[in-house]
């Protein structure tokens, strides 16, 4: 059944969790960044279905690695929701070895960039900005429930789901990056006139 009538008064549940919530409190908007990170994400992964970087020692086939990004998601959002899933220390290793493989064919980073480039970059760093608000979005959960008076919530959220949602935004970046490298394309630093 596609719905159920219950969020029709705004509110919604998430999960083990029998009390409903408003649809605007930061924990239903939090899980909505990470859906909207996640189906952004999906286009990207169509988009780039025939394109690899080739890195030093390894290939990596950007879709298949969207792919695996999308699932992490899926553990994100159920940690987040009060699920015992956690993003493992290796996962955020596996960005930080695509990260550090890309920036090896890359010039060294000297100053921002204009988005633009060929479609892949430009999505890549509209996908980038997506995460970096889902990564805020999660902050704000995490800094509510350590605010209260008890200094405890239920919502817990392990510091390797922290630092892979902040890993993936330079992931993304790193495409961007890397598409407009591989198009021959010469980035395009921002004037400030």
């Amino acid at each position: 059944m596609l719905y159920t009538r219950k969020g029709d008064t705004g509110t919604t549940k998430t999960f083990g969790c029998d009390q409903r919530v408003s649809k605007s409190s930061s924990i239903a908007e939090a899980l909505g960044s990470l859906d909207e990170i996640n189906s952004f994400l999906g286009l990207l992964k169509i988009k780039a279905s025939d394109i690899s970087f080739i890195l030093p020692g390894n290939k990596i086939l950007i879709s298949e690695t969207i792919g695996q990004i999308q699932q992490d998601l899926f553990i994100v959002q159920a940690e987040l929701a009060g699920a015992p899933k956690t993003i493992t220390p290796e996962k955020v290793k596996w960005q930080e070895e695509i990260i550090d493989g890309i920036e090896k064919m890359l010039p060294p980073i000297k100053t921002f960039f204009v988005s633009g480039g060929v479609e892949l970059a430009s999505l890549s760093d509209i996908a980038r900005t997506i995460a970096r608000r889902a990564e805020r979005r999660v902050v704000e959960v995490v800094e509510e429930v350590h605010s209260t008076s008890s200094g405890q919530g239920k919502i817990k959220v392990g510091k390797d789901t922290m630092a892979y949602l902040n890993r993936l935004s330079s992931v993304l970046y790193a495409f961007a990056r890397g598409f407009n490298h591989q198009a021959n394309i010469t980035e395009e630093p921002p004037r400030y006139k």
